[in-house]
């Protein structure tokens, strides 16, 4: 919750947030971490690896067609 306060406040420094909103966006980012991770353990094992490496996250990324 003190992420998102500090990044709203370099918008705007007055802004509040209902907890419903607060929950809602940890859910959503726990969700897409989930994912991500699933999906960079996956290319790790298809490079017939058990740990996880920062190019496992970034190609999991592209593959996805997320930006940098």
């Amino acid at each position: 919750m003190q992420q998102v306060r500090e990044i709203a406040q370099d918008f705007k420094s007055d802004l509040r947030f209902q907890s419903s909103a607060i929950g809602a966006l940890q859910e959503s980012v726990e969700s897409y971490l989930v994912s991500l991770f699933e999906d960079t353990n996956l290319c790790a094992i298809h490079a017939k690896r058990v740990t996880i490496q920062p190019k496992d996250i970034q190609l999991a990324r592209r593959l996805r067609g997320e930006r940098n």
